[in-house]
Formats: structure tokens, C-alpha cells, sequence
């Protein structure tokens, strides 16, 4: 049997056949998606619950805790990790890579809807959840600049308009706003003038909260017209609250104004982004799982002139992190080395044979099977990455194979006077099976790699089935279109005589035979030699075990993006306002480096993940050319010498890499996790491990996400003292939020957006400690009604500090007395300075 002989006979159909898997292949080449890596998808959902105000403790018991006790009985979770911090509880689920990512989001939004009943009554929304891809960098940032807006404006419109309008674009998967927050009408009020009047924290709330409602009206009608009801139930303006009753004194009313400071400002108030040393908004874009990052690119760079022309004339969009130069340097590299090795596999076989027409078969064979495969790719999901572009650039000396081989042979019978047409047919029935065992072994050596698990399985898988892919489609064409073209193209390995080919192939000739007399020669020699010719053998195998054992090793090549992320960690009790000192005197640092293109970077003093102690640094190098060779990770050292000059924040950099596996986050590019039942003794050995590594001579910037040691007030409350003076304990947690936590208390309904009216005290007094002296509670009978002595509702007053054990209070025997006023109970004669407390609690991640 010849599987060839039909092919052979029929060439306008193994032509046309020939022309279609390569048309297709080449339509398929520009509709693949386009990205650095194969897309390994980890099942991974990030869930996120938000307490504005509330501390890492609080945030961890009330809203991590419930949340991770229901959805750690998920089937399939291989890991879990969560994050507490100031107002903010992140949790990271990773399944088995066997399980559906969709199906894993169904699971957890039951469990959070389970959870639910569990989780305070304070939360103003439900945890949100969204699927997570942890190597999912951005693909561009876009920095939002103004001389004449402010930041919470900038923010608005980034929020309202050019996230909208991003997220309608195809490839565009998730879009992040940070460096600011919605403006929000600020209610910053006094303690003191509060006391005056004798008025509640929370009487307070009530009010704001009942000044804005937006709910249906009705209508009327008479006989001839319909009359929608309209009311103006809404204020908009910090001017609209100011005259604001919130209560009557003597006969008088106590307007908001009198007692506040009331402004158009914004929802947090420590939230910082700089681009390049100016207050900035930055936009960060995602792409959608399998998209083409070049295309997502071009499409973002078309709209974003129909973005400015929807936002303020003054806001400044600069394009920042754009991913696609390395992409395209890198893949046109590759693109160059397979063109480059289908050109030399072309010239050897023309070279080895001396016949132009019998190079032509290769000429076909080779591109066609590496075009072609670029249609099952697409039809598979593949993209075109590094990775997949190496496995076409290896099986170019593969595929090249099977058509020498059934070349030769035909070439054989040629060369012996057999006609063309019998000779292709003869030598295609000879070694089609050869072909064909060659071709199935060769597949076999990469199914190890398909049976792979893991990240490395899902990450080499798209290598070995694109490599496989053309090894077939070259034994398909060996058997078909090479015996076919044999046939009918093959002619005489004659030249003309005297022609410039002739005297080409003649030249060839002889360098042939020079290099046939060669290896006779070293062939002799070596069989003369036995002993030498195995002591070389076994010298050779030596010293290629010693290269394997110091050799570098890692788990994948690093990589100069050119893009560096960095995250600057200070001191656990570092004020918002020192960080912003530290953030800038880093970036001013990091900007004088000639390598720099441009640098950001933000910091959520007030909430976000990390604490309220880090901030987030981008930077973006100069093309390599313009570096003067210097590589991304020599650019990190040079920076790290001169942050060393840094007081009180440490810098941790490393180059954005294109892989990377697990959800929590860290400043380092590998990490080691300790687990333990007892929190106590990880807190004891987490420092010692972490001092151990860090005289590791191949390590650097070394360090532990623990804080717990960080400042914080404990008030211990005299229950029964409160219960008798009618102070609830829900009522003393709303005052202190009311207080310190910027709640938003009210929400302003726009055309836009919806923005809300935030309470807490003024600055000078969140500022100090004892401003809790100042504090009235509201007991439960009316605001600040009592006349009762309350000295003793509150006991315990503690300021910890990480100093030492056993610290020194300034007033550990006097207890503050309440000033006179008309009743009401106030955290100043309720609490007593503490003598010798430290306490410790967690201020950021853990």
C-alpha cells in the first residue's frame, strides 16, 4: 500500500489542499491573540469586604474571620490567604487547576451570601468577588494630571467617565482608579462646641443622614394634565448643609455651622498619587483573559482622544507602563530567528543536494507545516508568546526531516535513470513508514510534557501540543506534498556547463570531498585510539555533571520588561503625613537616575491593603539602547545604594516579571510562608527566620509582612458602671466611628455618580490622643441627658507603644473630671489614663 500514490497522481488537488492549510494558517496568524507567556490560568477569586474606619483587628473578627469560616468549606481550595487592614479585609482563594474558575465564583458568592448573617450590621455593602489572575500585571497605566482641579475631581471624572468608557473596550478585562477618592461633602466637627451645646456625635449622624432622601414622590392628575411630584429632598452642596438644624437650644436652633466645619472636599483624605513629582490620579488597565495585548493597546490609544474630549479641557492623560514595546521587541526577535532558520534549512538541503529544484521541496514543506500551524493554534486557544514561537523556531529542524528523508530517497532513484513519476512513487512506497515512525517518535519525547501538573504543565503545554502540531502536519505534507512535487518538479542535478551555478556546485564538490577526506582521517584516528577516544568520552560527561551542579538555577528565566514595581515600607506608626514625606523623598531619589523614563507611585493612608505604613511605586526605564546596556536588575542595584540613604522607610524593587503564582502579595519576588496553630509563637520565630535570611549572601531585601507593633488606644469599658448610666456599648462604638473613622453618613445622588457626606471631628483634634477627653457618648435615654457622675463607665484608657514592656503613663493615678455641662457622658470623666500598659495590635497586613 502507498498512502503517497493518490497525492502523486492528483497534484492540482495536493496543490489546492497544500495552499489551503497554509492560507489558513496565515488568516489565523493575524487573528491569534498576542502575549509575552502562554496564558496559564490558576483558578483564583479575590474577595473584598470594606468597614471604612475600622482597625486590622476589627476588620480581621468581624468581616475576614465569618468570610474565610464559610468559604474555606469550598471543595477544590488548594489555598487561601487573607489580608486585614485599616478599614479593608482582602481574602485570596486559589483552587485546584482542575476547577472551573466560573464555577469556583459561583461557589463563592453562596458562601459569601451565607456569610452574610454573620457579618456586622455596619457593613454597608456586600463583599464583592471577582475572578483574580495573580500574574495579570497592567498592561498600561494612564496618569491623570491638572494645574487647576483637584485630585478629588480628577477622580470623579476618572471614575465616571474614562473607567466606563475603558471597560467597553474589547480586551480591556479590569480597570483600577487610585491616588484619590470621589469628592464628598466634609462635615469636620468640634468636640468643644458640641459639649457647649450639649449634642451627640450621633445626633449629629441622624441629622445629615435625614438630610438627603431620594425616594418616589408619586403624582397627581386632574381631568386634562398629569403632575409629577418633585421635591427638593436633596442637598448637593456643602453650602446646603451649613444652615442645617441639628437641634434647639433655649429656644434656639443650633445650625451645623456652629458647631462644624463643613466644605466640599473628599471621601478619604489620606490618599496620595504622584506622577513624576505631581499630585496624579493613576488609571491602571487589565486585560481580559486570551486577549491580544497589542490590538488591546492600539484600541485604548484610539479612544483615548474621545476620552479627553469627555473630560475636563485641564486634566492631562499621559500613557504610562505600556507593555507592548517588549512585547513586540521580543516577538520580533523570534519572528527573525524562525524566518532566519527556515532560510538555512533552505540553503543546507540546497547545498547538500547541488540541485535548485530539489531545494524547492523544502522551500514548500518547511514553511507550509509552520504555517499551518499556526491555524491549529488558533482552533486550540493558543497565542503567539515566547514560548510558542520557540517551539516553530525548534521544529524548523524537525519538519525539515521528513522531506530530506523522502527527498533523498526519491533523489536516489532519480540519479539511477528511473523517470521522475515512477520514481516518486517508488521511493515515497519505501520510506513512508520510516516518515512516519520518525515523526511518532518524536512526538513521543514531548508527552511528558502534556502529562505535566501544575504551572510548569500549564506553562510548557502550549509548547509541546504547538511543537507536536508541526512535527504532524510535516509528516502529512511528507507523505503528500513532497512525493507530489518530486514528481513533477524534480528535474536533473545537472547545470548548464559553464554557467555561474555550475561553477557554484563544482566549488561545492570539492569542498565536499575535501570535508569527506577529513573525517576518514579523524575517523582513522580515533579507531587507532580507543582508550583516548573513552577517556575524552568520560572526561566530557564529568564535567558536564559539574555545570550541572553550579549552573544557575530558577524556575524561569528572569526577564528585563524594562517595567520595575517597588513598595515602600516605613515605620508601623508613621502618620499619614510622614508617609507622604517618605514617599516623595523616594521618588525624588528615584527620578534623579539617568535609566529612568518615568516614575509614580500612591499611597491609602487610610484603608487599602498593605497598611496604612506602604506606599506603591511604578517605573519605567528608558528603551535598553538608551541604558547603555545596563539591565533593569543592575538599574535596581544602582537605585538601592542610593534609597539606602532612606530614613525610616525602606524601598523594595524588582522587575515586573511576566510569571508569577500565588495570591499574596509581597515585596520580594520569592516567599516562604510559616503557618502555626498558636499566633504567639509565629510572632516569636516570623523576626528570628526573617534576621536568619537576610545573611544569605544570594538574598537581598529581605523582609516579613508582620506588624504588630504599631500604636493604638484601648478603651476598657466599665460595663456595669455604663449600664447604669444608660451607656450602650453599640452607641459608644458609633460615637468613636463618628469621630475618627470618616463615616459616610449620607449619600448625595447625582446625574453621574453618587457621592456621600463624611463626619469625623476636625484634624487638630484627630491629631492628638487626648481628644478622646472631648468625646461625649449619647446614652440611651436622649443626647446628653444625664446628670450623673460617669467616671467610672470607662476605666481604661491605654496609648500602646512598641517601646517596651511595661511603659510609663503620664497620669496613672488622676482621673480626668468632665467639664460642667448640661448632663451627657464623656470619654474624658469615663476613662482613666492607665499606668505600665503596652499593647500591640495589627496595623497592616497579616
Amino acid at each position: 500500500m502507498n498512502i503517497s500514490a493518490p497525492f502523486v497522481h492528483r497534484p492540482v488537488a495536493t496543490t489546492l489542499l497544500t495552499v489551503a492549510l497554509a492560507f489558513a494558517g496565515g488568516i489565523a496568524f493575524f487573528l491569534l491573540p498576542v502575549a509575552p507567556l502562554p496564558n496559564v490560568d490558576i483558578p483564583t477569586v479575590m474577595v473584598q469586604g470594606t468597614l471604612p474606619g475600622a482597625s486590622p483587628e476589627t476588620v480581621a473578627t468581624s468581616v475576614t474571620t465569618p468570610l474565610e469560616r464559610h468559604l474555606g468549606a469550598i471543595a477544590g481550595v488548594t489555598e487561601m490567604t487573607s489580608s486585614s487592614s485599616v478599614g479593608s479585609s482582602r481574602i485570596v482563594l486559589q483552587f485546584d487547576m482542575s476547577r472551573d474558575v466560573n464555577g469556583a465564583a459561583r461557589d463563592v458568592e453562596a458562601a459569601i451570601q451565607a456569610a452574610r448573617v454573620d457579618l456586622p450590621a455596619t457593613l454597608r455593602s456586600n463583599p464583592t468577588y471577582r475572578e483574580y489572575n495573580p500574574a495579570n500585571a497592567p498592561i498600561l497605566t494612564l496618569a491623570l494630571t491638572s494645574n487647576t482641579l483637584t485630585p478629588g475631581q480628577i477622580y470623579d471624572s476618572a471614575s465616571t467617565i474614562i473607567e466606563q468608557k475603558l471597560l467597553q473596550i474589547e480586551g480591556v478585562g479590569e480597570v483600577d482608579v487610585g491616588g484619590a477618592s470621589l469628592p464628598a461633602v466634609r462635615v469636620e466637627l468640634n468636640p468643644r462646641a458640641l459639649f457647649k451645646y450639649g449634642i451627640g456625635l450621633e445626633d449629629i449622624r441622624a441629622a445629615l443622614t435625614a438630610a438627603n432622601a431620594n425616594s418616589p414622590k408619586g403624582f397627581l392628575e386632574d381631568p386634562k394634565d398629569h403632575y409629577q411630584v418633585y421635591v427638593n429632598d436633596t442637598a448637593l452642596h456643602a453650602a446646603d448643609y451649613k444652615p442645617l438644624i441639628v437641634a434647639y437650644r433655649n429656644n434656639a436652633p443650633v445650625r451645623l455651622e456652629d458647631v462644624a466645619d463643613v466644605y466640599e472636599g473628599v471621601e478619604n483624605v489620606r490618599n496620595l498619587g504622584l506622577d513624576n513629582g505631581q499630585r496624579a490620579v493613576r488609571v491602571q488597565v487589565h486585560q481580559q483573559t486570551g486577549a491580544n495585548i497589542l490590538q488591546t493597546i492600539r484600541r485604548i490609544d484610539a479612544v483615548i482622544p474621545e476620552i479627553q474630549a469627555s473630560i475636563p479641557e485641564s486634566i492631562k492623560i499621559t500613557p504610562r507602563g505600556d507593555r507592548t514595546a517588549t512585547i513586540r521587541a521580543s516577538l520580533h526577535d523570534v519572528e527573525f530567528t524562525l524566518l532566519v532558520s527556515t532560510l538555512l534549512v533552505i540553503f543546507v538541503v540546497f547545498v547538500a543536494l547541488r540541485n535548485p529544484r530539489a531545494a524547492l521541496v523544502p522551500a514548500v514543506a518547511v514553511p507550509a507545516a509552520l504555517i499551518g500551524t499556526f491555524g491549529a493554534m488558533y482552533a486550540l486557544g493558543f497565542t503567539l508568546d515566547n514560548l510558542s514561537m520557540m517551539a516553530l523556531t525548534i521544529a524548523t529542524g524537525f519538519v525539515v526531516d521528513d522531506a530530506i528523508v523522502m527527498l533523498e530517497n526519491i533523489s536516489r532513484h532519480r540519479e539511477n535513470g528511473v523517470p521522475p513519476f515512477t520514481a516518486a512513487l517508488q521511493g515515497a512506497r519505501e520510506v513512508g513508514f520510516t516518515v512516519l515512525s520518525m515523526s511518532v517518535s518524536l512526538i513521543a519525547v514531548f508527552l511528558p510534557i502534556l502529562l505535566m501538573t501544575g504551572i510548569v504543565g500549564r506553562l510548557f503545554r502550549e509548547f509541546a501540543v504547538t511543537l507536536s502540531v508541526a512535527i504532524v502536519l510535516s509528516l502529512l505534507l511528507s507523505l503528500t506534498t513532497t512525493p507530489c512535487m518530486c514528481a513533477h518538479v524534480l528535474g536533473s542535478t545537472r547545470a548548464r556547463a559553464g554557467s555561474l551555478l555550475d561553477r557554484f556546485l563544482a566549488l561545492m564538490e570539492r569542498g565536499f570531498n575535501a570535508m569527506h577526506h577529513f573525517y576518514a582521517h579523524t575517523l582513522r584516528a580515533a579507531l587507532a585510539h580507543p582508550r583516548l577516544v573513552i577517556s575524552i568520552l568520560g572526561a566530557t560527561v564529568a564535567l558536564n555533571i559539574y555545570l550541572f551542579a553550579v549552573i544557575p538555577k530558577g524556575f524561569f528565566p528572569q526577564e528585563d520588561t524594562g517595567v520595575i514595581q517597588g513598595m515602600l515600607l516605613a515605620d508601623e506608626d508613621v502618620s499619614f503625613e510622614a508617609m507622604e514625606n517618605r514617599l516623595r523623598q523616594a521618588l525624588s531619589i528615584v527620578g534623579k537616575d539617568p535609566a529612568v523614563e518615568s516614575f509614580g507611585g500612591f499611597t491609602n493612608g487610610g484603608g487599602g491593603f498593605g497598611g496604612a505604613n506602604t506606599a506603591n511605586l511604578d517605573i519605567d526605564l528608558k528603551p535598553l539602547s538608551q541604558r547603555h546596556g545596563m539591565s533593569s536588575d543592575e538599574v535596581i542595584d544602582r537605585l538601592r545604594n542610593e534609597l539606602g540613604k532612606l530614613t525610616g522607610a525602606r524601598l523594595f524593587l524588582q522587575v515586573q516579571q511576566d510569571i508569577r503564582a500565588g495570591g499574596r502579595q509581597s515585596n520580594g519576588e520569592y516567599q516562604y510562608t510559616l503557618l502555626g496553630d498558636d499566633l504567639g509563637q509565629l510572632n516569636t520565630w516570623a523576626p528570628k527566620i526573617t534576621e536568619a535570611l537576610k545573611h544569605v549572601p544570594q538574598l537581598a531585601d529581605v523582609s516579613s509582612d508582620e506588624q504588630n507593633s504599631g500604636l493604638d488606644i484601648r478603651l476598657n469599658v466599665d460595663r456595669p458602671t455604663a449600664a447604669r448610666l444608660g451607656v450602650d456599648l453599640t452607641d459608644l462604638d458609633n460615637t468613636l466611628y463618628d469621630a475618627f473613622g470618616q463615616r459616610q453618613v449620607s449619600t448625595i445622588y447625582e446625574d453621574k455618580n453618587q457621592y456621600h457626606v463624611v463626619m469625623e471631628v476636625e484634624p487638630n483634634f484627630w491629631q492628638n490622643p487626648a481628644t478622646l477627653r472631648d468625646i461625649w457618648v449619647s446614652t440611651t435615654g436622649g443626647a446628653l441627658s444625664g446628670t450623673e457622675s460617669t467616671a467610672d463607665a470607662v476605666d481604661d484608657f491605654s496609648v500602646a507603644s512598641p517601646a517596651a514592656a511595661g511603659g510609663v503613663s503620664s497620669s496613672d493615678t488622676s482621673s480626668i473630671t468632665s467639664p460642667a455641662a448640661a448632663g451627657g457622658v464623656s470619654a474624658s470623666d469615663t476613662m482613666e489614663l492607665a499606668a505600665g500598659q503596652v499593647s500591640s495590635s495589627n496595623t497592616g497586613s497579616g
